[in-house]
């Protein structure tokens, strides 16, 4: 009989049998990784009600935990109450959505070419690099300091925070507390640095778009707009950097691809939500459930820790055709879910496809024939992960 990780992908703890660093590490990782409600959509889709979901039924909204009167906030479940029995939290984000569209991320086109060509044209020169060291470690950073307005020159200070506080998602969290909180504070006061004057002089920049978010006469408050600004660091570079070197590793490993790609750049978009289903950087996320709950025919009891496996979902055959295969030609795609979904879906993700797009269409193009010349070591598959290394020789002349 299979069990509930070969039913569904998923992979049970017991809710009373983790030791205490253990749990304060998945306490931390809960608040920092990001849901993933269409793999419960999709696995309870045959118990699925003749109803709107909660996404889906225009509920009135309800948030205080910014507001510091308790009577307000009274007033605001009173009023949320009286229009629906159900409301939805999430203020933050509806605040900041806007900040976040594809808009947004368009400004940063031209920039992002400009980038991803100044590291691979010197490359080109000498045939061979490694690509984790020599391109996608270099590239997010300078793009975050341009998105948030942030000098040019400064983009290692905000490469150096990155490697600080991404240790926030891996196993040694208890005991890397000192190095994450330094590296906050350190962005912390920068950013301080950066926020006043922008108060008094707004310009075109995702510091001045924050500021301006205001829903009802709400507005994002100092620490909130200082919270945003240093998560998005984090999100916005670790993630990238490791998927942009995750997927040429598998386009190298792929020639026909890789030629397909060079020939046929309008391909770009298409192989990136490819590349990113069939090799991401996040496998899942941990979660625990809040109450007993039945899925594939066993009981999953209150209290148990699951981890959301999305990197089998994203391979699901009953989803996609041939899933072990890399096709960057698919037609009409189903959605993948490593950008999460409902709710929770990557504010991000407009951003993080751009920068792989034309990363991947300057790579191609001016790398050609690549082949490569030594072991792509992995980091262990949990938070985020990615290429140690990917050394690659490639064609000179282009």
């Amino acid at each position: 009989m299979q069990n509930i990780g070969e039913l569904a992908g998923f992979t049970i703890a017991g809710p009373h049998n983790l030791r205490p660093r253990t749990a304060q590490i998945y306490a931390l990782r809960r608040m920092v990784v990001a849901a993933f409600h269409r793999i419960v959509d999709a696995m309870t889709s045959q118990t699925a009600l003749d109803c709107p979901s909660v996404f889906e039924a225009e509920l009135p909204t309800c948030a205080f935990e910014h507001l510091t009167d308790p009577f307000e906030a009274h007033r605001v479940i009173a009023e949320a109450r009286r229009q629906a029995p159900i409301a939805m939290g999430h203020r933050l984000r509806r605040l900041v959505s806007k900040a976040f569209a594809p808009r947004g991320a368009e400004r940063l086109r031209e920039l992002v070419v400009e980038i991803i060509t100044g590291l691979v044209d010197p490359l080109t020169a000498v045939g061979r690099c490694d690509v984790v060291t020599d391109i996608a470690r270099r590239y997010p950073t300078p793009v975050i300091c341009a998105l948030l307005g942030a000098p040019a020159e400064d983009w290692q200070l905000f490469s150096d925070w990155t490697d600080g506080i991404k240790k926030l998602f891996e196993w040694n969290v208890v005991d890397d507390g000192p190095v994450i909180l330094a590296a906050w504070d350190e962005l912390d006061t920068y950013l301080e640095d950066m926020i006043t004057p922008r108060r008094a002089s707004l310009s075109d920049d995702l510091i001045s778009d924050l500021i301006r978010c205001e829903e009802d006469g709400d507005r994002l408050t100092h620490d909130e707009l200082l919270m945003l600004s240093a998560t998005l660091l984090g999100a916005g570079t670790d993630t990238t950097r490791n998927q942009l070197a995750a997927a040429v590793q598998v386009l190298s490993a792929h020639p026909d691809q890789w030629d397909l790609l060079a020939e046929h750049p309008e391909l770009a978009t298409d192989a990136v939500h490819e590349l990113i289903r069939y090799c991401p950087v996040i496998f899942g996320s941990i979660r625990k459930a809040a109450e007993d709950v039945e899925l594939a025919g066993v009981r999953i009891p209150a209290g148990t820790i699951v981890a959301a496996n999305t990197a089998a979902a994203n391979r699901d055959p009953d989803v996609y055709d041939h899933p072990d295969r890399l096709d960057i030609t698919r037609e009409d795609p189903p959605a993948m879910l490593t950008f999460g979904g409902g709710v929770h879906y990557c504010l991000g993700s407009h951003l993080a496809r751009l920068e792989l797009t034309e990363a991947l269409r300057v790579i191609t193009q001016r790398m050609p024939n690549p082949r490569r010349t030594g072991p792509a070591p992995w980091k262990a598959i949990s938070g985020i992960t990615g290429p140690l290394s990917v050394p690659l020789e490639f064609d000179i002349g282009h």
